[in-house]
């Protein structure tokens, strides 16, 4: 890993700090989630409205592929 690569991470680092210390309620919320609702079959949908009131809004519904990746996620955090 060089230089540059290392203060990138350093810089997600500290965004994702201020981001919890923004929204505290967010990240406890993924981690109530990530105990037992993300399961083959679950539906995750994603509402996104601007200030102005525009909305966008989609879902997936999880596959055993996914469960894979989001235990691999679960794994590096320790």
């Amino acid at each position: 890993m060089d230089f540059r690569q290392i203060t990138m991470l350093q810089k997600i680092k500290s965004g994702m700090a201020q981001f919890q210390a923004n929204h505290p309620k967010f990240p406890l919320f993924l981690k109530a989630v990530s105990k037992d609702a993300l399961v083959e079959g679950t539906v995750i949908e994603v509402k996104i409205t601007t200030p102005e009131g525009k909305e966008y809004c989609t879902n997936v519904k999880l596959k055993q592929d996914d469960i894979a990746l989001f235990d691999s996620f679960k794994a590096m955090q320790g």
